[in-house]
């Protein structure tokens, strides 16, 4: 049970560092205020919006928090891929 814990908390704890790099990245390319500036703000909404319906149905279908927080990873580390190219 302890193992189960450990890993939500880490797990939990990775998204927020992954997280914070992703909004670094965002307001980098907000700040520039371009077309791509524009286009990533509006996808940004759209993916938060996405993105808390998927974790309410998975709650609601009976899934764990653990699979909310995965799912949140993914797509965070996704995120974190495609601005990292863009950024360099």
């Amino acid at each position: 049970m302890f193992g189960s814990w450990w890993k939500l908390g880490m797990d939990a704890t990775l998204l927020a560092m992954e997280s914070q790099q992703v909004i670094g990245l965002r307001l980098a390319m907000l700040a520039v205020g371009d077309a791509a500036a524009q286009a990533e703000a509006q996808r940004m909404v759209s993916e938060k919006i996405i993105a808390a319906n998927e974790a309410a149905l998975l709650i609601a279908m009976g899934g764990s928090t653990a699979r909310v927080v995965a799912g949140y990873r993914r797509k965070v580390r996704s995120n974190v891929r495609r601005l990292s190219k863009r950024s360099l």
